[in-house]
């Protein structure tokens, strides 16, 4: 009986065991590309992190491998001179709290949005609202820039225009850093709230809609149906989305800090620099490229940490909403 037993088990685990079929081949082939375009333009590029631990010099009549194995080695040095900068405290504050405030707002103002937007009778109407918000997303941030500059412009803008109508002093809006967190943080909303926007309403045309229908029957108002059926319906989609902003919180839109405020002027530096533009800044200059790709390798570590964490929070609370 026990020989019989075994028999069958072990011929059930061949029957279940994976075996490589014609499907997986054409599969394999048409992933292939996508696999060599990571490779050859996501991975490989990773080696150029070693000019982060080295004192980069380039060797006069040789090419750069050869003068990036040659430059002499120092270890965390650069990593160390970017820590105890003068501007790392500023850069890291500004980085961190406006993407704090860009990860909320990116929550709560498309899931407002979105519920709004799918209680709207007409469908006619639901498109052009979707629509006209979501445009700004196609908007570079040079095209953007130049709108914000025809309103804040010192002589012939638009706000200070209105200001002068109503009998009031003009603003030098590039010279007066403690408007433009507001600033930067309407502009990042106008943006890519109708991006967003769009995502959760796919998410809630995903819920059973008779669902709403049995809500209406038993008499729940309009609150209590997003309350306990639209919400908890897009759970999963809105942690995805926290998850991945979470994940560049030590990234900054450049477009937004660098091209809005006109290449962040002196008076603005200490208010709207981050990273990005640091990073930029500092390969205009003539600083050490070493201590450069530090500071970008200091970026993409922190972030991959803080998604990591991240994940791991939400698994913990919520396994099946965690995305890795």
């Amino acid at each position: 009986m026990k020989t019989d037993r075994l028999q069958t088990d072990r011929h059930q685990k061949s029957r279940h065991k994976k075996r490589w079929t014609r499907d997986d081949t054409e599969l394999s082939l048409l992933g292939l590309p996508c696999l060599l375009w990571f490779a050859v333009f996501a991975f490989l590029p990773m080696f150029g992190i070693i000019i982060a631990f080295k004192s980069f010099r380039i060797a006069p009549g040789h090419g750069f491998l050869y003068s990036l194995m040659t430059s002499d080695w120092v270890g965390l040095k650069n990593f160390s001179f970017f820590v105890r900068s003068n501007a790392f405290g500023m850069l890291l504050r500004n980085t961190v709290l406006y993407n704090i405030v860009f990860i909320l707002l990116g929550v709560l103002i498309p899931v407002t949005l979105a519920v709004i937007i799918r209680q709207i009778y007409s469908r006619r109407a639901g498109r052009i609202y979707q629509t006209v918000m979501f445009f700004p997303h196609f908007m570079s941030w040079v095209v953007v820039s130049y709108f914000v500059y025809a309103f804040l412009s010192p002589d012939k803008g638009l706000l200070n225009g209105i200001i002068r109508s109503l009998g009031g002093q003009p603003v030098q809006w590039y010279s007066e850093a403690k408007y433009w967190p507001f600033i930067l943080v309407f502009m990042q909303v106008w943006k890519t709230a109708g991006y967003s926007m769009v995502v959760y309403l796919a998410g809630i045309a995903g819920i059973d809609q008779s669902l709403y229908e049995a809500a209406v029957i038993d008499g729940a108002s309009k609150w209590q149906q997003t309350r306990y059926i639209t919400l908890p319906g897009i759970r999963k989609v809105i942690v995805m989305m926290f998850i991945l902003n979470v994940g560049r919180i030590f990234y900054s839109d450049f477009g937004l800090f660098y091209q809005v405020t006109r290449h962040i002027p002196n008076s603005l530096y200490t208010t709207v620099s981050t990273f990005d533009t640091y990073i930029y800044q500092a390969i205009r200059t003539n600083a050490p490229i070493g201590q450069t790709a530090a500071a970008s390798l200091f970026q993409s570590a922190a972030c991959c940490m803080t998604i990591l964490t991240a994940n791991f929070i939400v698994s913990a609370i919520d396994a099946d909403s965690a995305i890795i």
